[in-house]
């Protein structure tokens, strides 16, 4: 069942404040008018008052003993009464008078009583709602919606829980029915077959989930075997864009989580719907996986040619001296020659040797002159050739732009693959302006009548291939029916739903939408930026100029007070041991994360002790412990049954819920507070072990290894608010904003920092359209380019930051597609980490790309300005980015199963691993700052001085109280004590 607390429900809270009281349950002069009027006693009045304010809050009547004490009494006393006791509010709810002022009170605010009006305005909007979405909450929000708008009474919740799950049943049966009613019955025979078990022989389901392995060439070409196949099977399936995004990835989740057995026992239109759905589902997500597998290939093969260039050069040195000091003797017997006769001569003589071979060595050194290393990129690209050419002819390409040259240059290597020519002649109808200067070198070749040009087939293909990749990643070419690298423009909202809400969406960010004044008021704020910091130069004492080169100067680390030390090692001594099962079990008690976790699929029924399972399963996945180790250390539960959990109840979207629902208890406590406000966080990532033999799995440069990339948001009061798990070989920074979005809890940051990796300017343009404030960490600040309001501004004391101006005229003619942008972004349409893959590539044709890149060069620069002249905000980018860090350590050391690797090697099951370890690590936060917040009490009533600074200095990251290792047992019957939220330390 949902739970209302998932919901817009409304409900008393559990702590009124004095402030809600006086706002929400203090009676007006009209109000206290009605209840004189009806109420025939001052209690039979304060009576109708409860009643009328406590229906005005809620949108229903509840029964007087029901309601909270501090309203009953908050009323009394505006009527200047005593309250009502529980036996007079018993009595009243039993009473026939309360009908008679139900209805009075309805008149009186304006709604509607529960009746067949009610039912039928809630079918009809949970119908249409449960076209668009399956989560029953999402779908109870709606109706709710609805009925307050109106002015219907809210029916009970139950009501709304069983009429929408009534109604999601019947749509999710008649869009299956539609989609199974298509089907012809030799497809449907063929989709029974799929489900067929052959002995030694896999299934067609299970081939059908296939997911790529190491990108070796066998596994290469059986991966684009895989693609082809799927793409033979969607040619002859219905279409599913009509389905809404959130109940087709309902759909998938449904699908993936089924085996063979499973999926033949369900019901017939189900089960070719699921299998239609999953059968597009994975063709999308290879032709993404082609996609990363091309990128991979081509980014090897151009670092190879790099690495060969330069032993080239180190190799060729004493050659390329040589050279140089051959060229020297023949200048020096040219200026000695009296006449061209003689200066011949002695040119002849100071060659000493063969001219042709000197030359040969000559033009062999030009080709490789200003770093070109796609010479050598050949010999790895022979090997490669069919594997890359196969990418290429699967996917089906097309440009986002009128352009169409690199489109036709692709269709002219797919159509002279089987040439055997070196050289292919090109006729006019093939342009190749498109090429770069580098490549054009060695893969053009005029012919000798100068009547077209010839292009050197290899080379050209190379050339194609590495043009491909580039404007993939920055959107201007795009795959059909991909899903990761489709094309983006379909996900933005329409223009007529843009005009509708951008001047809302303006005042909500406090920006001006209009062009002319948006610029304005963004050039101001550079000008008086500028002019700030260039007053106030001299003063700072942090910064400096070394000659051009400006250098910041460390800050210096404030030592540790002794009293903090006395006090933090009090608390270890002072807190109880505690293994981590006792930590989950406490948490699960605390909050009953297990019911946000039923079936994936309708037909499942309940399972047995789903505590138990929940928790065993958390602690499997989140330690790393795997099931045959977890059944080992824990009795009662077998291999199968953990594993079972993980596949058929758990979902990276379900873990992030009951992440909320921790971060939501942990933000209730006052400790965090002395922490920080929750109104920054900071994102960075840390590399995962994982075996080799996935796609994912990648070695980076910066982390050393082999493995992914989790990458989390961290609030500062400690609290991780979101986590990614993303391949070694992406740009970090183009989650940063993703994180803080996608966010749910009750900590809600809009300033987020982070490492070097943030320093893009598309992320800071997007961030300030999306009232974001990004601030990262900065390093090698000369890198960093300042830019100025104009050509012509100068400054006394900065000047020398400044090289470049802002192309204003960029910003306000592209204003509008980049809030479109931004809008979709806020609907939910498209995320930023898409976009910014695309805009994190330099792009020659996207405007949009010069468009973000140009608005985030002012913002940036304009953060670059505050970072150099406040020390302040440069200690609490630091502060901020080292809570990352250490959250990652600590993340890592609850992670101790399996020598610390993944071993999943599905990609959906290493995020929830992601998920499951981030949600063990928060409960661990969460049960340190309670116990935290006990033990403090204490140490202050044995007379220890706590105050502001020393609270301040601790941090949630303990873990010497706990123990990792040993025997385990989930001891659900244990007394947890209740959270006390309300404790004041000081």
């Amino acid at each position: 069942m949902s739970n209302i607390h998932e919901t817009a429900y409304p409900r008393f809270k559990s702590e009124i404040t004095p402030r809600e009281l006086t706002d929400v349950y203090t009676p007006s002069p009209e109000e206290q008018a009605f209840a004189r009027h009806h109420g025939r006693t001052l209690q039979g009045r304060l009576a109708v008052l409860v009643l009328l304010k406590t229906a005005q809050r809620l949108g229903y009547f509840v029964k007087l003993a029901e309601v909270p004490t501090s309203i009953v009494v908050h009323i009394a006393a505006c009527l200047a009464t005593k309250p009502l006791t529980k036996i007079e509010m018993r009595d009243f709810d039993l009473d026939s008078e309360r009908q008679r002022l139900l209805e009075q009170v309805r008149r009186f605010l304006g709604i509607q009583a529960v009746t067949s009006a009610t039912t039928r305005v809630i079918e009809s909007t949970a119908r249409e709602a449960a076209q668009t979405k399956h989560e029953l909450a999402d779908i109870i929000n709606v109706v709710i919606e609805q009925l307050i708008r109106q002015r219907f009474e809210l029916p009970g919740f139950s009501t709304l829980f069983r009429t929408a799950r009534r109604i999601r049943a019947q749509v999710n049966d008649e869009s299956f029915n539609l989609l199974s009613a298509t089907l012809s019955p030799a497809l449907k025979h063929e989709i029974d077959d799929l489900f067929t078990i052959k002995a030694g022989e896999v299934s067609g389901w299970r081939k059908l989930k296939r997911e790529p392995k190491k990108p070796t060439n066998p596994q290469v070409r059986a991966y684009l075997e895989h693609l082809a196949w799927l793409k033979t099977w969607v040619a002859r399936l219905p279409n599913i864009d009509h389905i809404a995004v959130p109940k087709l990835h309902q759909y998938v989740l449904e699908a993936r989580a089924l085996d063979a057995a499973d999926i033949k026992v369900t019901k017939p239109a189900k089960r070719y719907a699921l299998a239609v759905v999953l059968i597009h589902a994975q063709l999308r997500q290879a032709l993404d996986d082609v996609v990363d597998i091309l990128l991979r290939k081509l980014r090897k093969l151009h670092a190879t040619g790099t690495e060969q260039l330069d032993r080239y050069f180190t190799e060729h040195r004493q050659r390329a001296e040589k050279l140089i000091a051959t060229l020297r003797d023949m200048l020096k017997a040219f200026e000695q020659g009296a006449n061209d006769a003689e200066r011949g001569e002695r040119i002849a003589r100071a060659i000493e040797g063969d001219s042709a071979q000197l030359l040969a060595q000559c033009d062999e050194h030009m080709a490789y002159a200003a770093d070109n290393y796609f010479p050598f990129m050949m010999a790895s690209y022979q090997a490669q050739r069919p594997l890359l050419l196969n990418c290429l002819g699967l996917l089906e390409l097309a440009s986002t732009h009128s352009d169409q040259t690199l489109v036709q240059a692709i269709a002219f290597v797919l159509q002279h693959r089987n040439s055997h020519k070196e050289y292919l002649p090109v006729d006019q109808a093939l342009s190749l302006n498109w090429l770069p200067e580098k490549w054009r070198k060695i893969v053009v070749q005029k012919n000798q009548d100068d009547e077209g040009s010839c292009v050197h087939r290899k080379y050209f293909e190379l050339c194609v291939l590495s043009e491909v990749t580039r404007e993939l990643q920055s959107g201007d070419l795009y795959v059909r029916r991909s899903e990761q690298y489709g094309d983006y423009r379909e996900q933005l909202i329409g223009w007529d739903t843009f005009e509708s809400q951008v001047a809302d969406y303006g005042t909500m960010l406090m920006l001006p939408t209009e062009p002319g004044a948006f610029v304005a008021q963004l050039r101001q704020r550079l000008v008086d930026t500028a002019e700030r910091v260039d007053h106030a130069f001299p003063a700072n004492e942090h910064v400096a100029f070394i000659g051009e080169e400006l250098v910041i100067r460390r800050n210096s680390k404030e030592a540790t007070s002794a009293a903090l030390l006395r006090i933090d090692q009090e608390l270890s001594a002072r807190l109880a041991p505690k293994n981590i099962l006792d930590i989950l079990v406490e948490g699960e008690h605390w909050l009953n994360l297990h019911k946000l976790f039923g079936p994936l699929s309708g037909f499942e029924g309940k399972i047995d002790n789903p505590r138990l399972r929940f928790i065993t399963t958390l602690f499997c996945y989140g330690c790393n412990l795997g099931p045959t180790q977890t059944a080992r250390s824990v009795k009662d539960l077998s291999r199968k049954q953990v594993a079972w959990l993980n596949l058929h109840h758990m979902t990276e979207e379900r873990l992030d819920k009951a992440l909320v629902q921790v971060i939501n208890a942990y933000n209730k406590f006052l400790l965090p507070k002395y922490w920080g406000s929750g109104e920054t966080a900071s994102a960075d990532g840390t590399q995962w072990n994982l075996y080799e033999q996935n796609l994912l799995a990648e070695s980076h440069i910066r982390y050393g290894g082999y493995g992914g990339i989790g990458y989390y948001h961290v609030s500062d009061m400690y609290i991780a608010l979101f986590s990614h798990f993303i391949p070694c070989g992406v740009y970090e920074a183009v989650y940063i904003l993703d994180g803080i979005l996608k966010n749910e809890s009750d900590v809600q940051p809009d300033t987020v920092h982070g490492d070097t990796h943030a320093q893009s300017t598309p992320a800071f343009g997007l961030a300030y359209l999306l009232g974001i404030k990004l601030m990262p960490r900065i390093r090698q600040l000369k890198k960093l380019v300042f830019f100025r309001p104009d050509k012509k501004t100068r400054y006394r004391h900065i000047d020398a930051l400044f090289s470049e101006s802002i192309d204003w005229s960029l910003i306000s003619t592209h204003l509008p597609d980049m809030l479109r942008v931004a809008l979709s972004i806020k609907a939910g349409k498209i995320t930023p980490s898409a976009l910014l893959r695309r805009l994190g590539t330099a792009s020659r044709k996207n405007k949009l790309y010069f468009a973000f890149r140009e608005l985030g060069r002012v913002v940036r620069t304009l953060f670059l300005l505050d970072y150099i002249g406040d020390v302040e905000l440069r200690r609490t980018i630091h502060a901020a980015t080292c809570k990352s860090e250490e959250f990652n350590q600590f993340t890592k050391w609850l992670f101790f199963g399996g020598e610390g690797i993944i071993a999943e090697n599905i990609r959906h099951e290493q995020r929830k691993v992601i998920k499951y370890n981030q949600l063990v690590a928060n409960l661990v936060i969460l049960h340190n700052v309670e116990a935290m917040t006990r033990v403090l009490k204490e140490i202050q009533a044995d007379g220890f001085v706590v105050d502001a600074a020393i609270l301040g200095g601790l941090a949630p990251y303990r873990i010497d109280h706990i123990n990792r290792f040993g025997d385990y047992s989930v001891d659900l019957d244990r007394q947890v004590q209740p959270m006390q939220f309300e404790t004041i330390i000081i």
